[in-house]
Formats: structure tokens, C-alpha cells, sequence
């Protein structure tokens, strides 16, 4: 019974809300057999929400609360989330929308226990239309077309136990990849006070210079931006001159060309040629349009398209190579590296080598999967690919970089043991898109090469590594708990690991070896996103720090996160 309470308290209850945005009608039910129904009344809920009374109905939940959660719960219940109808309709009828939607329907029951697909749809499309009161969580509940919703408690219960394992497994990993990486610092003897600061701008000015491509045969208009070192400047007593070498930075959903303004900078003052391109099936302008109605979300064809969109770009930049003035002989096609990411870090795997992994996607993406990983949910729109070997490699990239990417079932093992390159994996702790263990650092055991490196950032999150949006691209407005600390860090951090990557990898510069070792990464973390640097992990080794340091000879061939409905984690 004090097991249950506990589960029953307001926590669990803000939970719900938080996760959940849209409850009830006039009353919600949680039936916890053996013990029998109890319910809260949304008049309680709006009645704390406008002046902080706690009623009689409340109070039961109220006394198991602390009184940060209270005020969590009443931050949560008093917020108005600025959507339009238009945009929640075009999300909830979208196939990723209809399946989250689907998900929590299990869970978020009508009064004859049906699931609340349809309700929830329209009562968050009915309160984004009300004017006066807006989407919120109160006003969700009222256009509930339900007198009560009936919660699934014993459901919620084991989602809650399996996401609080799950969380607790992420945490316990993290820190002993944390704690390799310390250990290996303490051996360095080296002085990176003494060392060139690589997050400092290097030497090199440099132009700027847009292009509109398009690509007829696909129908594809591409806006790129160059930023072009200047010749004759001057780096450790040399005199440097063109052809530089070029970098291609791929940017995530719902983005543009201008996420990566900071790195595309820093990476020009170091003598490197880079193109950031957008990706117009799936950048910023093209949400925008979907969320006003005006075209269809995103389609599968991009898992193609986005590697071809930079096959494409450069094709053209050797063409243009030859004709045009102001890109004549600066750019070396024998030096081409690529930076992506979320579904940017997709594209450059691919291109490294990486297949679509139709098989790993088959298993993964069925009816009944129910994961806490949703970047699944993009992921498994590449079933309905054609299944085929698509051409996707590109032999010009040499090195690549893939900040928080998703790959673990589009691309499987099977896809990223293809890849031969020098690779960077970036993944941040908090990062609930694309979730660190599942997406990186398993994933990074897969990697065959013997250049291979796992940045880990504490405290990071899915947008740690991304400039703040303008007014104009910010359309996907993000709640400020998902962003993180202070991306201040996470933008310094890339600067230097991409330049000393890039120097050692595409230009086989040794002497920036040093800055990719774990105790250039100590030597530069910053509280509270700390950095570490992993230079090896093997599948063993993996599987022994998810299973609690188990022996070897005891751990299971196919480990996978005790009771959690996530797809197994297989070998």
C-alpha cells in the first residue's frame, strides 16, 4: 500500500501532465486494482492553477507532493503554449503525429476504457482554436469530448518503473565512460596551457559567398553558403595558399543553414573551405509551410535525398571549380570532410559508407512498438522505402563528424560497420531525441575503423550543439527545460575538437593528435557540461558497463534493459 501512495502522489500525477499535455474532462479516473478507483477533478487542478488553493479533492495528492513538484505542477497548468490549430492538426494527422498520438491513447482511456486516440487529437486541436484561453493543459481537459478520461494506471505505473530504470542504466553508463576517460587524462603529461588554444579563431580571414543550386533531375533548389579562407595568411610561420580543403556541414530537421554559423566560422579562420547547405525536404522553410498547410510533412524519399543533396552540391562546386572566378582553385576535392546533425548525422554516416538497413528496420518498426527512444519514429519512416542498395557512399569524404546522431535502427550494425573513415560520434547526456546510449555510444561500437572517437558531453541536450534560432527559423519552439545549460561551452568544445579532428584526419597533421586524447577533453570541461573523450569502446566492453559490470561468462548473449519495452539491444 505505501508502494502504491507513494506512485499515486502529485510527482506521478505532473508526470502525467508534463509528458501528457491533456488529461480529462471534468474528472480524471485512475483505476490501480486491488485497491479501486480514485479521481481528481479539473476544477481542483484549475482552481490551484489561477490562485494556488489546494481543495479538499486535491489534497490527497497535494500531501504526497514535495513543494518543488507543487510548483513544477502550477508552472505547468498556468503555461500557454502559442500553437496554432493549423500546426496541431497538421502534426496530429501527420504518420509520426497519428503514432505518438496512438501511443499515449493507450495509456489516456475515455470513460468506457476505449483508447483516447481521437479526444486527445481533438482536444488539443479544439484549445489551440479557442482564443481566449489558448492550449493549455486546464483548457485541454475542458474540450475533452469525455466527462472523465480514465487513466491506465497500472500501464503508467510500469512505463514510469521501466523510464526510471531506463534513465538510471543511461546515468550508470555515462559515468563509467566518464570515469575511463578521466583515468586515461591522469597518464597525460601533457601541457595544453603551453599548447595553441584551438577554441580561440585561428589566422585565417575569409569571404563569404551564397549559391542557389538546383538540381532538375530531383526537383531539389539547394541554398548554400561558402565560407572561403582568404590566401596568404600565415600559421605556424607558413604561408598558406589555396587549394583549402573542404568541409560540408549538414544541418537536422526543421533546420537551416544558419544552425551552424558558429562552427562554419571557426572552421574558415583555420584555412578550411565550407559549404552549409539546406536540405529543402526537411529544413525550417519546409516545416513552416507544412504547419501553415501549404505542403506535406516530410517524406521517407529524404533518407535518400539528403545524401544525394550533397553528392549533388559537390558535383557542382567541381564544376563551378572551373568556371566561375571567385571559387577558381580554391577548393581540394582530394580533401573533403563532412559534419552532421540528428538526421544530419545520419546523412554523413551514409556517406561514409553506412547502408539503410532494411532487415534492422523490419525487426524494429512494427505495429506494437512502444519505445522510449523517438527518434524511432523518424527512424522507421524509411520502411517505406523501396527495400535496395541505395548508392549513397561518397569515396570524395574522407572524415566525418556526427553530432547526436540517429542510426541505431535505420542504419543497425549492420550499416555502421560499413564505415571505414575516421569518425566522430558527439552525443550529450540529456538528449531525449536521439537517445546517447542507444544512438551513440552503442553504435559507436560498431564503428570497424581504427580512427574512431566518442565525445561525451554531460548535461547536453538534443540542441546543446546548435545556435540559438532567429524569429524568422524558430519553428519548432522548444521549452527552455529541454534545451540544456548554457550552449556557450558545447559551441567551444566543437570548435577545437573539429579543427584538431580535421587537421589530424584529413590533413594528417600529427601534431593535433594530442588534442583528441581524454586529457585535452579534461583539460578544457567546463561545469556543468563536462567533457570526456573516448578513443575505443569494443561490444564487450559496452555490454559489461550496461549490465552492471556483470562477469563474462554470466552476462546474457543479447543484453537489453530489464523490463523495458524498448527494442532489445542485440549483438
Amino acid at each position: 500500500m505505501k508502494k502504491f501512495l507513494r506512485y499515486l502522489g502529485l510527482g506521478l500525477l505532473s508526470t502525467f501532465l508534463t509528458a501528457t499535455p491533456g488529461l480529462g474532462a471534468e474528472r480524471i479516473s485512475f483505476y490501480y486494482p486491488p485497491f479501486g478507483e480514485f479521481s481528481l477533478s479539473v476544477d481542483s487542478l484549475e482552481t490551484f492553477a489561477k490562485v494556488g488553493k489546494i481543495d479538499q479533492d486535491l489534497s490527497f495528492y497535494a500531501s504526497r507532493a514535495t513543494p518543488e513538484q507543487l510548483a513544477q505542477l502550477r508552472d505547468l497548468l498556468q503555461q500557454r503554449f502559442n500553437v496554432t490549430p493549423t500546426l496541431v492538426s497538421q502534426v496530429t494527422y501527420s504518420p509520426i503525429g497519428e503514432q505518438l498520438v496512438q501511443q499515449l491513447g493507450k495509456l489516456l482511456l475515455t470513460e468506457s476504457r476505449n483508447n483516447g486516440f481521437y479526444a486527445i487529437r481533438a482536444s488539443l486541436i479544439l484549445s489551440a482554436a479557442d482564443q481566449k484561453e489558448g492550449l493549455t493543459v486546464v483548457n485541454l481537459l475542458r474540450k475533452f469530448p469525455s466527462d472523465t478520461i480514465r487513466v491506465n494506471f497500472t500501464e503508467g505505473l510500469r512505463i514510469v518503473d521501466d523510464l526510471s530504470q531506463l534513465i538510471k542504466r543511461k546515468d550508470e553508463v555515462f559515468a563509467s565512460l566518464q570515469k575511463e576517460s578521466i583515468a586515461q587524462a591522469a597518464t597525460s603529461n601533457i601541457d595544453f596551457s603551453q599548447k595553441p588554444d584551438l577554441r580561440s579563431p585561428g589566422k585565417f580571414t575569409w569571404q563569404k559567398k551564397s549559391l542557389e543550386l538546383n538540381d532538375i533531375s530531383r526537383s531539389r533548389r539547394l541554398p548554400v553558403d561558402m565560407y572561403l579562407p582568404e590566401a596568404g595568411s600565415q600559421k605556424a610561420g607558413e604561408l598558406l595558399s589555396p587549394p583549402f580543403p573542404l568541409i560540408v556541414i549538414s544541418h537536422g530537421l526543421a533546420s537551416d543553414r544558419s544552425t551552424f554559423v558558429y562552427l562554419a566560422e571557426h572552421l574558415a579562420s583555420y584555412g578550411f573551405a565550407v559549404a552549409v547547405l539546406e536540405h529543402p525536404g526537411s529544413n525550417a522553410e519546409r516545416f513552416q509551410q507544412y504547419f501553415a498547410g501549404l505542403a506535406g510533412p516530410p517524406d521517407a524519399t529524404e533518407f535518400i535525398n539528403r545524401p544525394l543533396d550533397i553528392k549533388y552540391l559537390l558535383n557542382e562546386l567541381q564544376r563551378l571549380d572551373k568556371s566561375d572566378p571567385t571559387l577558381q582553385g580554391k577548393l581540394n576535392f582530394q580533401q573533403v570532410g563532412a559534419i552532421g546533425q540528428s538526421f544530419g548525422g545520419y546523412t554523413v554516416l551514409t556517406l561514409a559508407g553506412a547502408n539503410i538497413n532494411f532487415e534492422q528496420l523490419r525487426q524494429d518498426c512494427t505495429p506494437d512498438t512502444s519505445s522510449f527512444n523517438l527518434s524511432l519514429f523518424l527512424q522507421c519512416q524509411a520502411t517505406e522505402l523501396p527495400p535496395k542498395n541505395y548508392e549513397l557512399k561518397d569515396d570524395r569524404i574522407k572524415a566525418i563528424i556526427a553530432i547526436n546522431p540517429i542510426d541505431s535502427t535505420v542504419l543497425g550494425q549492420g550499416g555502421i560497420s560499413q564505415i571505414k573513415t575516421p569518425v566522430m560520434l558527439v552525443t550529450g547526456s540529456q538528449d531525449i531525441f536521439a537517445p546517447p546510449v542507444f544512438e551513440q555510444i552503442r553504435p559507436f561500437t560498431w564503428l570497424s575503423g581504427s580512427n574512431k572517437y566518442l565525445a561525451l558531453i554531460e548535461n547536453a541536450t538534443h540542441f546543446s550543439a546548435i545556435a540559438e534560432p532567429t524569429p524568422e527559423n524558430d519553428v519548432l519552439p522548444v521549452p527552455p527545460a529541454l534545451l540544456g545549460p548554457d550552449r556557450a561551452a558545447v559551441y567551444s568544445y566543437l570548435n577545437a575538437l573539429s579543427v584538431a579532428f580535421l587537421e589530424t584526419h584529413l590533413l594528417n597533421r600529427p601534431e593535433y593528435r594530442s588534442y583528441l586524447q581524454p586529457s585535452y577533453a579534461t583539460f578544457i570541461s567546463k561545469e556543468p557540461l563536462n567533457l570526456s573523450i573516448l578513443q575505443s569502446l569494443s561490444v564487450a566492453q559496452f555490454n559489461q558497463v550496461w549490465s552492471g559490470s556483470t562477469p563474462q561468462s554470466s552476462k546474457p548473449s543479447n543484453p537489453q534493459p530489464t523490463s523495458t519495452p524498448y527494442q532489445p539491444l542485440k549483438q
